[in-house]
């Protein structure tokens, strides 16, 4: 049997076992449809032995090492899933360490750079004050863009000033909103065309046909504000949920507390966002120094 003819399971599983994104279940089906047509793969699944995945790996060093990692990270899940459907008694990729990676740090705007972006929106349009709410949206609610498209007006509580959202996992959290934020969304409600289709009537952001916004035209909308507003560092919509993190830790948020509102599983995802400058963090180890 050839590994193409598999993908629609593995897809399933993946959705529906591993309750994976949409993005991360194409990326991994991407990952392994590709390794597949590659010829180290031979022509079938009991034929790919861990040298073959060594030497797809090595074939592919046009990829950083992350992206080989999460290329190695597909292939051992769906060879794992072949073994506990039965189709293999083994998984060739166990034994095989994923490539290490750096510390990742990521692009992070300073407060200066967040107000001057937010400032180059044109607020005279309806499209530039929709564009305003979901920059202080993606930034002072910390939210992924995946997660500002598909937010609900039935999730947003503006007296109470908090949205509910749905994050990776279908997992639910409150989040707080920020004042600006409040203030942006009350402003793009006020002129919020109707959708044209009923199942966009409780979708918040909506695109000039009334319907749901696609993540690459925020990406684009964010690439556009940031030449705008002369900020030349390379951005996109998740650098503002990195700087929000950032500046919270650097305002003396609690870690754990950064941790529940990004909705991180883990507590080391949200480490990242401590890579604060010396003076703050020697000035914080001084103070609290027992032998002060």
């Amino acid at each position: 049997m050839d590994i193409a003819s598999l993908l629609p399971g593995y897809s399933y599983y993946l959705r529906l076992e591993r309750n994976m994104s949409p993005n991360t279940v194409a990326s991994y089906v991407s990952d392994v449809k590709e390794a597949a047509e590659h010829p180290y793969f031979g022509d079938g699944i009991g034929e790919v032995t861990p040298d073959a995945i060594l030497a797809y790996l090595e074939d592919r060093a046009d990829l950083s090492k992350r992206s080989q990692a999460r290329v190695l990270s597909a292939l051992r899940s769906f060879f794992g899933w072949l073994v506990a459907e039965g189709y293999r008694a083994d998984n060739p990729c166990d034994g095989i360490e994923s490539p290490k990676l750096g510390r990742y740090l990521p692009t992070v705007l300073s407060v200066e750079e967040v107000t001057a972006i937010m400032d180059s929106v044109d607020l005279s349009t309806p499209g530039g004050i929709r564009d305003r709410a979901i920059l202080e949206v993606l930034y002072g609610c910390g939210l992924r863009v995946s997660e500002v498209v598909g937010l609900r007006i039935s999730d947003v509580y503006l007296s109470d000033g908090f949205v509910r959202v749905i994050g990776k996992g279908d997992k639910q959290r409150l989040v707080p909103m920020g004042e600006m934020a409040v203030g942006a969304v009350r402003d793009y409600l006020a002129i919020r065309g109707l959708a044209v289709d009923p199942a966009y009537e409780d979708i918040l952001f909506l695109n000039r046909f009334g319907r749901a916004l696609s993540r690459v035209s925020v990406f684009n909308m964010v690439k556009k504000q940031a030449l705008l507003a002369g900020v030349t560092k390379e951005i996109s919509p998740h650098t503002f949920r990195h700087s929000f993190a950032t500046h919270l830790i650097e305002g003396g948020a609690d870690l754990r507390v950064v941790q529940e509102m990004l909705g991180h599983e883990s507590i080391l995802t949200t480490e990242i966002y401590t890579h604060i400058d010396t003076s703050t963090w020697q000035a914080s180890i001084l103070e609290h120094h027992p032998r002060r």
